[in-house]
């Protein structure tokens, strides 16, 4: 009872925040010169006075802020992320269509930083002051310090235009009607750089942390308790040291969810990737505000799932907070 009155108080502490972010958007984007209709407009090569009256009349821009504000949080209860202007289609149709592929890289390079952190932040205090740790310690801030576009370009440049190893971009093959198992490692061999491009950056992160929490670990009584019993050296590190150092690690993935999104709009421009970041730039050059707002509302709650997600995780590798302790 404890663990789902937990799980409830996150979720019912997640509405407010959710709120204050769109609302705050959409007030922030109300101070940004243009809108839809100039949008439009421009892209139809201009248009007399009566012409875009009528447009500012369709779209609701002669209302007061605070009207069309209060209309489109009325409309988000009913689950109405309105119509896409620039597009031409509902907004939740338009995000549907490029959900999955963020979904995909987002997962993928998670995965892949969270994989290779842990393993070479624990190589790392296994060898601390040696060269494994001097040298895994050097490639953590080469990789964190460095912009993840320019790790982007020159990968399309190194394995795509000089080695021709991969795509340089794209998420699948357009000239090939694949499909089934063909059609899955046409799109993972199409991930393979954006993937890794996204996830080096949080993998120096990752390997720091998990070396950090092994190091502070090993020094707590338990640890030393296990070896003077007479424990192994592997199970003392893999019972004791590894799983009490991998809280840190998981309570970062849910700090980070909202870091990874906003990387994911520079990779999918670089990889020309059809997802969530790359239609987020596009709406925010187009000054479409509905597919904006939309994808700032499915951004959000995608970050408080991971988050949701995390905290159950974290109630299992420490049953401390189950208890209420």
């Amino acid at each position: 009872m404890r663990f789902l009155a937990l799980a409830g108080r996150r979720l019912l502490a997640a509405v407010p925040a959710l709120l204050i972010i769109l609302a705050g958007l959409f007030l922030l984007l109300q101070l940004a010169p243009g809108d839809t209709v100039d949008a439009l407009v421009a892209q139809m090569g201009g248009g007399d006075a009566t012409l875009i009256a009528q447009l500012r009349e369709q779209y609701h821009l002669n209302d007061s802020v605070s009207m069309r504000l209060g209309d489109y949080l009325w409309r988000l209860v009913h689950l109405d992320l309105g119509h896409s202007a620039i597009y031409g289609k509902p907004v939740a149709v338009v995000i549907a269509e490029r959900l999955p592929t963020t979904l995909l890289l987002m997962g993928s390079a998670l995965s892949l930083a969270f994989a290779f952190g842990t393993v070479l932040g624990l190589l790392a205090a296994r060898r601390v002051n040696r060269w494994p740790d001097t040298l895994i310690s050097i490639l953590g801030l080469i990789f964190y310090a460095t912009p993840s576009f320019w790790f982007g370009l020159m990968g399309i440049f190194v394995f795509a235009v000089w080695l021709d190893w991969l795509p340089a971009g794209g998420y699948s093959s357009i000239d090939a009607q694949l499909s089934g198992m063909a059609r899955v490692l046409d799109i993972a061999w199409h991930l393979i750089l954006p993937t890794v491009t996204l996830a080096l950056i949080f993998m120096a992160i990752y390997l720091r942390v998990m070396r950090a929490a092994m190091l502070e670990v090993s020094t707590q009584d338990y640890v030393r308790t296990a070896r003077a019993k007479g424990v192994g050296e592997t199970a003392v590190v893999v019972r004791h040291i590894l799983r009490n150092s991998l809280l840190p690690m998981v309570t970062l993935i849910g700090l980070q969810a909202g870091t990874m999104l906003g990387g994911s709009v520079v990779v999918e421009s670089v990889f020309a990737l059809p997802g969530l970041g790359h239609l987020a730039y596009d709406a925010v050059v187009q000054r479409d505000l509905n597919t904006l707002l939309g994808i700032v509302f499915v951004s959000a709650l995608l970050v408080i799932a991971i988050n949701f997600i995390v905290d159950l995780l974290y109630t299992r590798l420490d049953p401390r907070i189950a208890a209420g302790r």
